[in-house]
């Protein structure tokens, strides 16, 4: 018998790495002038752990995220939102902070960066 091949989630160190990356990602959004005023809940935590359940499912954990709110949806659930390219950008500087925070490989990091950048521009859907 073979073992199972190794989820880019087990790779990258599991949840408490997905929970370092997403937790610092949200110390940037907390003080970010555009970012900050996109989320309606004035604790920034339960947005937090609904995007930490997301990435780890995404990149082959748990499964939590479907279990707990059904498919992602991604561009439905963030419509009533107004996502520019201006509030991309500053995701994406969080987010770089996010990962450079965490020191994966510069391949795992190419292939995580790939993704989100992906993820970010697709969200957009307001113009400029």
């Amino acid at each position: 018998m073979t073992e199972a091949a190794e989820t880019f989630y087990e790779e990258i160190g599991g949840f408490e790495t997905f929970r370092r990356i997403v937790a610092r990602f949200y110390e940037g959004v907390a003080g970010d002038e555009v970012l900050r005023p996109l989320y309606p809940e004035e604790d920034l935590g339960p947005a937090e752990e609904r995007f930490l359940l997301f990435l780890v499912q995404y990149w082959g954990g748990p499964t939590t995220y479907s279990e707990q709110r059904g498919h992602p949806r991604l561009r439905m659930r963030h419509a009533p939102f107004p996502v520019d390219e201006a509030a991309r950008d500053r995701w994406l500087v969080h987010f770089r902070a996010a990962l450079d925070s965490v020191g994966l490989t510069p391949e795992q990091d190419a292939q995580f960066w790939a993704y989100v950048t992906h993820a970010a521009t697709f969200m957009i859907n307001t113009p400029g």
